[in-house]
């Protein structure tokens, strides 16, 4: 298993869950503030969150973020932006969002639906790629995995960015997701929950362990 993998638990929405993530192992810690999430953080518990998570291990996961509710979030103390998007989101949002947190602090998450060419015309504002198993109705959380083999392409095809795997990874996959897609970084959530919002403290330690953590 690949010593250097980075591993972000997110939908966190309770101290003692990020705290357990993070005497695990967590490289980041992602804090749900999309209002319409199962998993959404309130702005008081983001605060408390980003009170207590180290300094540049904080995500903020949103949908579609507005400009001035990035910069209110920003301002929370979160140090990485992981915004979701539509495949076809115009440039000038983009350019907002890389204005006001930076391109190396932006995480783009586009929606891609199967078939669909990567969106290269976002690189120029983010450093960081996220992809998400694509959901017609959602943005990521489906718990659905991901198409492993496409992934490794894209993070081979544009290697200058940095290319992050989510979808439905947990303790009895992510080895061989690892594996196949080559990721550098992996973002778990649904499969380490006991219910939405909620981590189930053994599956986080078995994922970790799994990763020989």
């Amino acid at each position: 298993m690949n010593s250097e993998l980075k591993i972000k638990v997110c939908g966190l929405t309770r101290w003692e869950d990020a705290e357990l993530a993070l005497e695990l192992g967590a490289d980041y810690c992602g804090v749900i503030v999309y209002p319409k999430s199962p998993r959404a953080a309130t702005r008081q518990q983001a605060w408390e969150l980003c009170q207590r998570i180290p300094a540049g291990k904080r995500v903020m996961v949103d949908v579609n973020t507005g400009a001035d509710e990035l910069e209110n979030w920003a301002d929370l103390g979160f140090d990485h932006f992981q915004i979701h998007c539509d495949i076809d989101v115009n440039l000038a949002t983009l350019a907002a969002w890389r204005g006001i947190v930076g391109k190396e602090q932006l995480w783009l998450a586009p929606k891609i639906p199967p078939g669909e060419a990567f969106p290269q015309t976002m690189l120029e504002f983010a450093d960081t790629i996220l992809v998400d198993a694509y959901h017609a109705d959602k943005y990521g959380g489906s718990g659905q995995t991901g198409n492993w083999e496409l992934f490794a392409e894209w993070a081979t095809l544009y290697a200058h960015k940095r290319f992050v795997l989510a979808g439905g990874l947990n303790p009895d996959n992510v080895t061989e997701a690892v594996r196949v897609s080559g990721a550098e970084t992996a973002d778990v959530n649904s499969g380490v929950e006991s219910q939405p919002g909620i981590k189930d403290h053994a599956k986080l330690r078995a994922l970790f362990a799994a990763l020989g953590r």
